[in-house]
């Protein structure tokens, strides 16, 4: 029986792990239908507002998928993802909006870091690249964010936890993911661009609690900014 229990133990550690991951990323070496991180997070009710943000690094040229949020309620609850290196689609429910990238910003060389934000109060739809703010968006939608969540890295959910597209995955790495259930004001948004802490995370980069599916490592980041006035790495 001892063993057995042992056994078990060692398998849930292996399958979910909470730490802190300053200075690492998770590498997404491949193309793939399987491989993924879950991130866990208690969201306390259904969300009137939400703040993502997440710095990555990747040579893909198709759409891929960065932040993948679905309940079983809506496969596409929230979602970021990379139509073209010159554009991103912000996904509430069955509605959408489209930012456009100017060719400066998406050519740039090394690591991105990105932030979105939405409101429902006023529909507003924020999306800033490598601290460059783009013109708000307007996402009208009755339904807040449900708590119930499936929360993804690296794959496009067209099903709860599941339906995944090799074509729409994600290859490269991915490092300072957070969440919160506020829209972050413009300031805090150049704060989190040097991963300054912020308040009331629901998910943080620092304390993260996730599990690994497939071929995904974690590794020492290639890019990363650290505190504001010290160099990028």
């Amino acid at each position: 029986m001892l063993p057995s229990l042992l056994l078990l133990l060692v398998s849930l550690w292996g399958s979910l792990a909470q730490e802190d991951l300053e200075k690492k990323a998770f590498v997404f070496p491949v193309a793939s239908d399987t491989a993924h991180v879950a991130l866990k997070a208690t969201i306390p009710h259904a969300l009137t507002s939400f703040s993502m943000c997440m710095r990555f690094y990747t040579d893909l040229t198709r759409g891929y998928s960065l932040f993948s949020y679905a309940s079983h309620r809506n496969a596409n609850e929230v979602l970021l993802f990379a139509e073209t290196p010159n554009q991103y689609g912000f996904y509430l429910g069955q509605e959408s909006v489209l930012f456009d990238i100017p060719e400066s910003l998406s050519t740039k060389l090394g690591g991105k870091h990105v932030c979105v934000s939405w409101d429902k109060h006023t529909s507003l739809v924020e999306l800033w690249l490598n601290g460059h703010p783009f013109v708000r968006k307007r996402l009208v939608t009755e339904d807040a964010i449900d708590e119930e969540a499936s929360i993804l890295l690296g794959q496009d959910q067209d099903t709860f936890r599941g339906g995944f597209d090799r074509n729409q995955s994600f290859v490269g790495e991915i490092t300072d993911v957070y969440v919160w259930d506020r829209v972050l004001y413009p300031e805090e948004v150049a704060l989190a661009l040097y991963n300054h802490p912020l308040p009331q995370y629901l998910i943080n980069w620092n304390a993260l609690n996730y599990s690994i599916t497939g071929t995904v490592f974690v590794k020492p980041a290639l890019f990363s900014f650290h505190k504001a006035g010290r160099a990028c790495k």
